[in-house]
């Protein structure tokens, strides 16, 4: 009897209610705890090995700085400058050599933008228009780079997460556009599988000026620098600020060089 009434004792109504008590608070998930709480990983884009910044473009969804131009050195940022050959106004021209694009204003000048080109044996020169426009596009890797590379996904949606960048302007009945990126790093270097690549920012600009049917002439790797006077990274000129609140170089009209 002594025995049975410890017992009793130890498991009095008081200690069961609050043993059920302690059970019910652990049973509960903590409110706002987060998922390293209990050891867990947030779950990541699978990371393809890169085609040169396009796989790397794929994964990496980070926001970009309102000002992409700000990223770039001086040489490559958006600027209007003298402009000697004979195409017309609304030509795009692609100095493949010196990773520049520029936009024929007419009367002597462009705008010219820095761009990333096809790396070694990726380079192209002819003369195609834009047979396309699209905003935000979708990438349909291409049979040939996909051959290349078979671990790249086949579609990816248009998005902050796309290759392709903001905008895309396509190039005849070829593969090769003009496109945005969401790796400024990349403008300014031989990368590509042979498209032309520009900030989201500059090909948003260009995007709004370019009408279907443009003509687009990409000049060979070896082609001189064809804008009048020296390469400002070289040699800077004066400078006078644009509307937009950009600054413009004054290039003297000497030398030209086709």
């Amino acid at each position: 009897m002594t025995k049975f009434s410890a017992v009793r004792r130890s498991f009095s109504p008081r200690v069961v209610t609050a043993f059920a008590f302690a059970t019910a608070l652990l049973a509960v998930p903590i409110a706002g705890a987060s998922a390293q709480t209990y050891g867990y990983s947030p779950m990541q884009p699978q990371a393809y090995p890169q085609d040169q910044g396009y796989a790397q473009g794929y994964v990496n969804e980070a926001p970009q700085a309102a000002d992409e131009d700000a990223q770039l050195p001086d040489r490559l940022r958006k600027q209007v400058v003298g402009f000697d050959r004979s195409e017309p106004a609304g030509t795009i021209v692609i100095d493949t050599n010196n990773t520049y694009l520029y936009y024929v204003l007419g009367n002597g000048r462009a705008i010219r933008y820095g761009v990333g080109v096809g790396r070694e044996g990726f380079t192209w020169s002819g003369v195609q228009s834009v047979s396309r426009k699209a905003e935000w596009p979708d990438w349909h890797p291409p049979a040939e780079m996909i051959a290349r590379q078979p671990y790249l996904p086949r579609f990816v949606a248009g998005g902050p997460g796309n290759p392709l960048g903001a905008r895309a302007m396509y190039l005849g009945s070829s593969e090769y556009r003009i496109h945005g990126t969401n790796d400024p790093s990349t403008i300014g270097k031989f990368v590509s599988s042979g498209c032309i690549r520009m900030t989201n920012e500059d090909v948003t600009d260009l995007f709004s000026r370019v009408n279907i049917g443009a003509k687009v002439v990409v000049l060979p790797k070896n082609a001189p620098l064809m804008a009048k006077g020296s390469d400002p990274a070289r040699k800077r000129p004066a400078v006078t600020a644009m509307p937009s609140g950009r600054q413009a170089l004054n290039i003297s009209a000497s030398s030209a060089v086709n």
